[in-house]
């Protein structure tokens, strides 16, 4: 694999900030931040729109349990959108991927989609949670159901965060049709570069500027 630039990297990148703590000076600064460090979006929670910046802005839905119901995630992307969120981060209802219902997986993801035409909508499937069975069947109902993005994780499920091997994984059933988001526990410019190299097309990360530093000018 050709060896990555620091401004390459960061142009994949979504600079994050979802700690329920965070305040919106802390959110004035992760703007700051983000486009200092040219990444190609900040992703904040829905209550901190609308926000002014030159980078694009990432919104999370139904975060973190992904166990809100349809109409409800739908109605929180909708406002998102509206307010100014060019991308939504939304979490499936995780239990139905365990039980295998894919079809309700889908209808999830779809009743979003509808809500925010226009918008990239990335699906976030918890993939530390799953089996690789469940992965693949919650990445083709993301597809299916019109979803630009498969994301391995929200950051705060107890199973864990992005894997390199569930990257690979989704990277191969949705092959260059979807783009895939790695995010959780990636602190360093390795692990960073693993997650790239089993196919991911877009870093979620709190830790920007210490992973970017890892990578040559």
């Amino acid at each position: 694999m050709t060896q990555l630039t620091r401004s390459q990297v960061a142009q994949m990148v979504d600079h994050t900030l979802l700690k329920p703590e965070a305040t919106h000076e802390d959110v004035r600064e992760l703007v700051a931040d983000g486009e200092r460090l040219g990444v190609f979006s900040v992703c904040v929670s829905p209550s901190m729109l609308p926000l002014s910046t030159t980078v694009a802005v990432a919104v999370v839905c139904g975060f973190p349990s992904g166990k809100h119901t349809s109409a409800v995630k739908a109605a929180e992307a909708a406002e998102s959108v509206r307010l100014g969120a060019a991308e939504v981060d939304m979490v499936i209802d995780v239990g139905a991927a365990v039980a295998g219902d894919f079809e309700a997986v889908e209808r999830d993801i779809a009743a979003v989609r509808e809500a925010t035409r226009g918008a990239l909508l990335k699906v976030i499937i918890e993939s530390a949670a799953l089996t690789d069975e469940q992965i693949v069947g919650t990445c083709q109902a993301a597809e299916a159901a019109g979803g630009d993005f498969v994301k391995t994780s929200s950051g705060f499920h107890p199973s864990g965060g992005a894997s390199a091997h569930a990257v690979r994984l989704m990277r191969e059933t949705v092959g260059d049709r979807l783009g895939v988001k790695a995010s959780g526990g990636i602190r360093t410019a390795e692990a960073a570069r693993e997650m790239i190299e089993a196919g991911a097309s877009r870093l979620g990360l709190s830790g920007t500027e210490a992973v970017l530093d890892g990578f040559p000018a």
